[in-house]
């Protein structure tokens, strides 16, 4: 009798194994939607940009073959992609650097065509930042992996490792191996396709060496759903530098949060209305559309001579505004706006202004306010969106650039700049724009308009 119970338990023990294994297994099987962008067979689906590195199908892999004398080359998808999970696996050879972008975009106004956006590092040196997030053509490092040994530890040299790159919203992360590598919150570019990059190589390189690729499959629909949790801390690069930035000596500012650094044109302190700064935006509220007639136009305490400054910008329907430097705030005393070299800020469909000016087209978008008009070719971006103006002074040589594009360039206190002041509503003022520091200041022209990552690396002649 007790043998017989025993041979039930034993029967039934067994059942209890097999049906949770078959449970655990049920439960790690992957129910995600997968889509496959390569079928181990052709090059259906791909396009190359940039250099001439060779790409081929073999034994169902793709193969990335180095070339002398060509830049970075990218096969890349054709078609383009905004929130998706893609996962791949990739061998390279250790002497190798390569990378996968990943919303990243080839345009004719910039670079002459150049790849750029977000690159998911490869890098098999002994720095090891694989799956760190790089900008390509663009910002540098967003997202090393210096403060990340466990990632650098995980990959494997002369291997096969697996890449896991979420990109949902503004934030994307990436993990090899199965570890957590990098995550990072950035709004710069929320669309692009996926490229897969065979890096330059110099004169003194190896010709021939190799990257694979393989299992190369994606999501895109109900992305967040599938999403996976990471230990890391996010990575933020809105109203912060950058690591690229830090290392090259920028300096922000605006801190995102509150006025410090900033004064109105003709007060101690900081506008008591007028101004916001709200979820990390410093907007000029609409107020009927006359100059410095609400909160004011605010200018930094300190000055600047020579300098490169970044602000990225957002306008409303029919807005007006402008970016000026060189700004000496005891020229103008009366009413209006403080007086200094203007980078405008424009609606150039819906805003009169972009008619106006005693030099044609003169204060339309991006260009020298009132002297010199931007290149009418210039890439801006719809109302509501995010662009980035740049300003380069150095030696009196001014560069004004929109969304990466240099769009006009002047000497200051040339003959000819001096000529188009005597020209211009600016004829009044003694030496315009002549003084060696002075202000930046973001104008109040009574439109709403907002600012972020406002920031300045001063050139220092060595």
């Amino acid at each position: 009798m007790e043998m017989k119970k025993l041979k039930i338990k034993t029967k039934f023990g067994t059942f209890l194994l097999v049906l949770c294994l078959v449970g655990c297994t049920e439960k790690e099987k992957d129910s995600t939607p997968w889509v496959s962008l390569f079928d181990g067979t052709n090059l259906d689906g791909w396009n190359q940009k940039g250099g001439d590195a060779n790409y081929e199908v073999r034994d169902g892999n793709i193969v990335g073959i180095t070339v002398h004398n060509t830049p970075n080359s990218f096969l890349t998808t054709n078609a383009m992609y905004d929130d998706f999970i893609l996962e791949l696996e990739y061998k390279v050879d250790s002497t190798m650097n390569s990378g996968i972008q990943i919303r990243s975009n080839s345009l004719p106004h910039y670079l002459e065509g150049r790849v750029h956006g977000y690159q998911v590092e490869i890098d098999p040196s002994d720095r090891a930042w694989s799956a760190g997030i790089y900008d390509e053509g663009r910002r540098g490092w967003l997202n090393p992996l210096e403060e990340n040994p466990e990632a650098g530890a995980a990959f494997k040299q002369n291997e096969w490792n697996h890449y896991r790159i979420e990109a949902i919203g503004d934030t994307i992360k990436t993990w090899i191996n199965g570890t957590p590598a990098a995550h990072l919150v950035d709004g710069k570019t929320d669309s692009g396709f996926i490229g897969l990059q065979v890096h330059s190589i110099g004169k003194d390189q190896k010709e021939g060496t190799e990257i694979l690729w393989r299992n190369i499959k994606i999501v895109t629909d109900s992305v967040a759903k599938y999403a996976k949790p990471t230990s890391l801390e996010p990575v933020l690069t809105k109203n912060k530098l950058t690591y690229q930035e830090a290392k090259q000596g920028w300096k922000l500012l605006w801190d995102g949060k509150t006025s410090e650094g900033w004064r109105g044109a003709r007060l101690d302190s900081f506008p008591a209305q007028g101004w916001t700064m709200e979820n990390g935006e410093l907007s000029v509220l609409a107020s009927g559309g006359e100059e410095s007639n609400a909160g004011g136009d605010i200018v930094t305490t300190d000055v600047y001579g020579d300098f490169e400054l970044q602000v990225d910008f957002k306008i409303s329907e029919g807005a007006n505004s402008g970016i000026k430097y060189y700004v000496d705030t005891d020229l103008n005393k009366g009413p209006g706006s403080s007086i200094g070299l203007e980078y405008q800020i424009l609606d150039d469909a819906r805003h009169p202004d972009a008619q106006l000016g005693n030099h044609e087209g003169s204060r339309t978008v991006a260009s020298l306010y009132d002297l010199i008009q931007a290149n009418p070719d210039k890439p801006i971006n719809p109302i509501g969106k995010w662009n980035t103006a740049r300003i380069v002074s150095k030696n009196n040589h001014i560069e004004h650039w929109l969304n990466g594009v240099k769009v006009l360039e002047y000497e200051r206190k040339s003959p000819e700049y001096k000529k188009l002041v005597a020209e211009s509503k600016y004829v009044k003022w003694p030496n315009f724009g002549e003084v060696d520091k002075g202000h930046i200041l973001l104008q109040d022209h009574g439109d709403l308009v907002s600012f972020k990552n406002i920031k300045i690396k001063p050139i220092i002649e060595d």
